[in-house]
């Protein structure tokens, strides 16, 4: 069995699949993405609870959610840019055969449709496209959450829908000393720290970094330590934002946690503050009070879906006209947001 093979069977494997009929689920894209999924899949879990659920995800999203309990095995795969088609190795060393039943969480099909097809599924669950017409409509202008529980519902007659967002991420003891040698935040008091989580996969969800350091300067003087999120590709980003903060004041994680890390930071804090990503997600998931920047996508199809007294979404776009996700430059709606308006709204929220 090759490595990556085994990192993905670890929590259940081919030998399994032969005692258990098996349900493969695909949704081969980026954290925030996954963390919408978690209900349908908690869904697809009460609709065959008989059999192993595997889902088809990259590596390290899907082994955190496997490492959680939400799926049975992780069978990796790619799909941010354009779905691939799966493994043919990697499926029979961890679904072990055809899946009893494959389930497209991934998009409206066909090219995803196809990928699915091509594992020799006993049944497909999935939307309606071109070449297949046995699944409820798409709809475009749909919350992502309800989009993919509204096909479970449908096709299967299981229940599910925002509530089953919530995750426990799991404190790591790995990071207590490092993050606050004072304070066990499994205790009262609670938390004080604030995230900040300047990045974004494009340059259109980036609210301007001056803008970010203001904010970690007056959230230092209201009394607040912040921590700094981000990716490898985001440490100068990060270190940038703290630059002339008093010392003790701020901590910079960006390129220094995993997923499992990151989730354990969100989970800590007393808020976290951030644009349209997937750190937005794991506050929603972990019941993180949040402020979120949204611009270019309207919060209606990618905002929180639970506990919204918990969380401040600030717009001013028009979501009859949603600007380009992809873009390079900070969004005009994203623009608008000015730092008065965003420490009120943070200023709100922790008091």
């Amino acid at each position: 069995m090759s490595v990556a093979a085994g990192e993905a069977a670890e929590a259940g494997g081919a030998a399994d699949s032969l005692r258990r009929p098996t349900v493969l689920a695909l949704r081969a894209l980026g954290l925030g993405d996954a963390l919408t999924g978690v209900p349908a899949l908690r869904g697809l879990r009460r609709a065959f609870p008989d059999h192993r659920l595997v889902l088809a995800a990259p590596a390290g999203v899907g082994g955190w959610l496997r490492d959680l309990g939400v799926v049975d095995a992780v069978l990796p795969a790619s799909g941010v840019r354009a779905v691939e088609p799966l493994d043919p190795a990697l499926l029979a060393e961890v679904v072990g055969g055809p899946p009893d039943v494959a389930v497209n969480l991934h998009g409206q099909g066909p090219q995803s449709h196809d990928v699915l097809r091509a594992t020799s599924p006993g049944r497909l669950v999935a939307f309606a496209c071109d070449g297949f017409a046995d699944g409820p409509a798409w709809d475009d202008d749909e919350h992502e959450v309800e989009r993919w529980c509204r096909l479970v519902r449908e096709t299967t007659g299981a229940a599910c829908g925002p509530e089953d967002l919530r995750l426990d991420p799991r404190l790591d003891p790995r990071l207590d000393p490092w993050l606050d040698p004072r304070l066990d935040p499994r205790l009262d008091p609670p938390p004080s720290d604030v995230v900040l989580h300047p990045g974004a996969a494009s340059g259109s969800r980036r609210w301007p970094a001056e803008r970010w350091a203001h904010l970690a300067d007056r959230l230092v003087r209201d009394g607040r330590r912040v921590v700094v999120t981000g990716g490898p590709d985001e440490v100068e980003l990060a270190e940038a934002l703290v630059l002339g903060l008093p010392p003790g004041s701020a901590v910079v994680t960006a390129g220094r946690l995993d997923l499992p890390g990151l989730a354990d930071v969100v989970a800590r804090a007393a808020l976290v503050v951030c644009g349209d990503t997937g750190v937005a997600h794991v506050a929603t998931a972990a019941g993180t009070p949040s402020v979120l920047l949204f611009g270019p996508t309207p919060p209606h199809r990618w905002g929180p879906a639970t506990d919204l007294e918990r969380h401040r979404v600030l717009y001013r776009g028009d979501p009859e006209r949603p600007g380009d996700p992809h873009g390079e430059e900070p969004d005009p709606a994203l623009l608008a947001l000015s730092l008065d308006e965003v420490h009120a709204a943070v200023s709100a929220l922790l008091a």
